[in-house]
Formats: structure tokens, sequence, C-alpha cells
């Protein structure tokens, strides 16, 4: 959805798309395909940089069950790339390019980054060395 990834990661600061909106959308079926194993690379849709890798230290499962839990897809400290995702002050999430993704929430079990799945339904350059991983 074009016009809510635009509204939610150009134009806002504070606002996100409504909790359990990724629920409606492809990822569930598009996930359940995958292996368990796997780990999935999440790009920032406006540049393409990658920004999370999920699920990391955790299992596949673990990391939809939180997300559902939440509202949003959930990641952890271990699965930001950390050379393209910043935190501000007031704990919003951004790319280094300014997107905005979502909030960093901390928790009892460390940052948890709840992230607005529009903003990282992005696809891959063909320059991204996490492709060659084959994630």
């Amino acid at each position: 959805d074009w016009r809510t990834a635009d509204k939610i990661c150009c134009f806002n600061r504070h606002y996100a798309e409504h909790s359990g909106y990724w629920e409606l959308t492809e990822f569930l079926d598009w996930s359940a395909q995958r292996g368990t194993d796997d780990i999935i690379t999440f790009y920032d849709s406006v540049t393409s940089k990658p920004l999370f890798l999920a699920p990391r230290g955790r299992s596949l499962q673990s990391f939809l069950s939180e997300s559902k839990r939440h509202g949003w897809p959930s990641f952890r400290e271990q699965e930001v790339v950390q050379a393209n995702v910043r935190v501000l002050a007031d704990g919003e999430a951004v790319s280094v390019d300014g997107t905005h993704l979502g909030h960093n929430l901390p928790d009892a079990a460390g940052n948890r980054y709840c992230i607005n799945l529009v903003a990282v339904a992005g696809l891959p350059t063909k320059h991204d060395p996490y492709l060659k991983s084959g994630l």
C-alpha cells in the first residue's frame, strides 16, 4: 500500500499504521512459506537499505508471536542493522536517511523496536550484500 507507506514513512514523526495492519497483508502467508531457520531481511521502503534481519537469536514463531502480541512487527537489538537505524531522544526509530520506522519501546527483555510494516517492506537493490548470503 504505497499511499499508506508514503504517509507513515515520509510525512510523519509520530503516527503509525493501525495495530494489526501487518497481519492483513501477505506477510504472514509469505513468511509461512519460508524455512523456519531462514532469516528475513527487512528493507527501508524509501531507500531499499537493509534495516532489520529477523529472526536472530530466536525462532520465527517467537518473532511472529511477539509481533502479534504487540500489534506491530517487533524487532530486538540483535536484529537491527546498526549502520542503518537510529533511535532519536524521544524513542522514535528512523533510518539513517530519515525514514520514520516506528519507535523503540524497551521492556524487561531489552530494546524492542515496534516498527510499521510499510516502513520495512522495501525491496533490495541488486548491490545489497545481504542477498549474497541468501537472505
